[in-house]
């Protein structure tokens, strides 16, 4: 199981959204994991909580193959209004690696949907796990929550860790012509709310 080994010094990080605190958190495979919280949480119920997986490619490149990145501004912006927190996990490509992810989509260039090219570099559909996430929302004293998500395994998988959740909330963001189908396979195949 793996465990949080290392957490710092809160710091204020002023966004375009507006300023959160922030705190980083490593875990035992050396992977770094960042917190953005905006207002009191301790001991509170039902705090708004987004769960994030690292995109290079949609977060800070704007990517539109996917909608990574207009998710997380959307979740942001959400959370800066209502308070709340941000957990931004490293696990690149639904947990494959940015390396491989670059792999899949070279395999999307000849055809396939994400699903299928992630499945044929040999690993499953999604690889994310949630063990960190709910490792760091108790380290926050979090453990009643509203999800902002529209994937269900996101929801079970913090379930399993013992975090209550108690409604999730869509992060609704507008299809372009280059992501649709990827979106399309997302709820076709992986459940995904739309």
């Amino acid at each position: 199981m793996k465990k949080i080994t290392n957490k710092s010094a809160l710091t204020i990080l002023p966004t375009k959204c507006g300023e959160f605190e922030a705190v980083a958190y490593r875990d035992d495979a050396a992977r770094e994991h960042l917190v953005l919280v905006k207002g009191r949480i301790k001991g509170k119920s039902d705090v708004l909580v987004r769960v994030h997986s690292q995109c290079l490619t949609g977060d800070t490149l704007g990517s539109l193959r996917c909608d990574c990145g207009e998710q997380l501004q959307k979740a942001l912006q959400i959370i800066a209004q209502e308070g709340g927190v941000l957990v931004y996990l490293q696990q690149e490509g639904r947990g494959i690696g940015l390396l491989n992810k670059i792999k899949a989509y070279a395999l999307q260039d000849k055809g396939m949907d994400t699903v299928e090219a992630n499945l044929k570099l040999g690993f499953s559909e999604d690889d994310r796990e949630y063990v960190i996430a709910t490792e760091i929302l108790k380290d926050l004293g979090v453990s009643s929550i509203r999800l902002l998500t529209n994937n269900p395994r996101k929801i079970e998988g913090l379930r399993q860790g013992g975090i209550v959740i108690s409604g999730s909330v869509p992060v609704k963001v507008k299809p372009n012509r280059i992501n649709a189908g990827y979106l399309r396979t997302k709820q076709e195949k992986l459940g995904h709310h739309r």
